[in-house]
């Protein structure tokens, strides 16, 4: 099912997608379960929010499709490359990318996010499914310019609103052969499938759980296809992965 988190002008709520309504939940469903109110809110009349707010981390992996190592001049890595994103980075579908006078190359990078459900720590990669809550649709988005100047990734990808997410949460998610799109003003920048990825998703699952402790809430951002490019004020990006969503941001 498709889980939203949504506004229509007053405290954010939680919804189950039901067509062009919004069925209503009790709370939070990571802790409150599948519980519905009465009550059904039009799609139309809802804006969508960032579908979960990371209480401790967004970790991300780096270089994991073959082709987007080879377009930055990369080595195929031999374990995942992971890097943090703080959780103040995270905004939600309709949000502004706000793009930093820092940098003069910003890039979109778009990827499928695992929503971690509960609290994890050295989990197996065969039991990866029972610690996580769904999916999501995520944009690194990258001041390239930067991470090429400081050698690491934390200001380059740190910044607020550099990790756009939504706009819902896929619980029932087959993630073996998934198209993934990053278009931008209505071109297609990227195209490729979760079946390149080079580690698959119980095996990113286990090797960060190994380092971090997981908590409910937390995102994984599992890597992105070839095809990064940059976008500039006034472009509009759309990442899109088959089966969940498309999230859509303006850059300012």
């Amino acid at each position: 099912m498709k889980i939203a988190r949504f506004s229509t002008g007053g405290d954010p709520q939680y919804g189950i997608v039901d067509g062009d309504e919004l069925v209503v939940l009790v709370g939070d469903p990571m802790f409150n379960g599948f519980e519905t109110t009465d009550e059904r809110v039009p799609l139309s009349s809802a804006k969508l929010l960032a579908p979960v707010i990371p209480r401790s981390k967004v970790v991300a992996v780096g270089r994991n499709y073959a082709e987007h190592a080879k377009e930055l001049g990369n080595d195929v890595p031999d374990h995942p490359i992971i890097f943090l994103k703080p959780n103040t980075s995270v905004i939600g579908p309709g949000d502004r990318i706000v793009l930093p006078p820092d940098s003069k190359q910003v890039e979109h990078e778009a990827e499928l996010a695992i929503v971690i459900g509960s609290i994890a720590k050295n989990v197996r990669a065969e039991d990866y499914a029972d610690v996580v809550f769904g999916y999501t649709v995520a944009n690194d988005v990258t001041a390239r310019d930067l991470q090429k100047v400081d050698g690491q990734w934390a200001r380059a990808k740190g910044y607020d609103t550099f990790c756009p997410i939504g706009p819902v949460i896929e619980t029932d998610f087959d993630a073996t052969d998934a198209r993934i799109e990053a278009r931008v003003n209505g071109n297609v920048k990227q195209l490729g499938t979760t079946a390149d990825m080079i580690f698959s998703l119980g095996e990113i699952v286990a090797f960060v759980s190994r380092i971090f402790t997981l908590l409910p809430g937390d995102l994984i951002l599992t890597g992105t296809p070839s095809g990064v490019g940059p976008f500039v004020s006034g472009d509009t990006v759309e990442i899109s992965i088959a089966g969940i969503g498309t999230l859509t941001n303006v850059a300012r």
